[in-house]
């Protein structure tokens, strides 16, 4: 098990690595797959649909508007990146006209996903639509920020940090909480989580952020003020923000019986069971280098 979870480990970090080397469509693509299979996790996982069925009416419309809103990202998007025309610039009309048209794609699909209900009462409960407009958001919205961030002028150094926070943050949790933990952190939602993993968590993040700003720092490949220390912050606030997402992903199969969202990746479960942090963790890295990288 451990070696299966290792190779699918190194597996997507080398198609992480390729698609955001890339850039331009093809990230956003590859971020468009992973979150359409995120999404139908969710719906099936919170009971919009059984698994292993085709999608059902609200599904259809949850794809058709994450398909919209992708493609309105990919044109209006640059409008919303930090640093797009040089250091240190942020177009903030050109933000604002992009964050408009992606708003009214989202207000209309929950318009569109409220029609279905209205259409099918009393066949669904009304908690179908808001559940299948949460995994809308959850999983499409959010990782959209990774994107958001590549597009950045130096945008392929800082979207590593996403990752630091999650993933780095993930690996040194579970390494120090096997060794030193004692204290658990949420008993009933994660026993196998402590409190001495978490703070290994936010450290070895903050740490690894440390580290990765100063090498970028030394090598003049981006020219950002206090670039190591900002990036210790972020690193360290993104981990505390991965964690939370990482636990309440836990909730969501808790309050399902569920053990895994899927078995898409070996060792793993489904996209939801590997990007849950990442999924939080990526609006904060975007909004965080607005406040502190501009």
């Amino acid at each position: 098990m451990f070696l299966t979870r290792t190779i699918s480990g190194i597996v997507l970090v080398i198609l992480a690595f390729g698609a955001i080397w890339a850039g331009d469509w093809v990230l956003l693509l590859t971020i468009y797959a992973v979150s359409v299979i995120g999404f139908l996790e969710l719906t099936r996982a919170m009971g919009v649909n059984q698994k292993g069925k085709a999608p059902n009416a609200y599904e259809i419309v949850g794809l058709i508007g994450i398909t919209v809103y992708d493609v309105l990202l990919y044109l209006y998007g640059t409008g919303m990146g930090l640093l797009t025309d040089g250091p240190h610039q942020l177009t903030i009309t050109g933000a604002a006209a992009a964050a408009f048209m992606c708003l009214m794609v989202l207000i209309l699909t929950l318009l569109c996903l409220m029609a279905v209900y209205v259409l099918t009462f009393p066949k669904t409960k009304c908690d179908v639509p808001v559940r299948t407009f949460f995994a809308c958001i959850y999983a499409p919205v959010m990782l959209s920020f990774i994107w958001l961030i590549r597009e950045w002028h130096g945008g392929f150094y800082l979207v590593w940090l996403v990752f630091i926070s999650s993933w780095i943050s993930d690996t040194c949790a579970y390494l120090v909480g096997r060794t030193f933990g004692k204290h658990k952190l949420a008993p009933v939602l994660s026993p196998k989580k402590s409190i001495e993993g978490s703070a290994g968590g936010i450290l070895g993040a903050a740490l690894a952020g440390f580290l990765y700003g100063f090498l970028l720092q030394k090598t003049n490949t981006l020219e950002l003020p206090c670039q190591a220390l900002y990036f210790a912050l972020i690193g360290g606030v993104g981990s505390v923000l991965s964690q939370i997402g990482d636990l309440a992903a836990s909730g969501i199969k808790r309050d399902h019986d569920i053990k895994d969202y899927g078995k898409l990746i070996p060792g793993h479960g489904g996209i939801m069971d590997r990007f849950d942090s990442v999924i939080v963790t990526a609006p904060l890295i975007y909004f965080l280098g607005i406040l502190l990288l501009s």
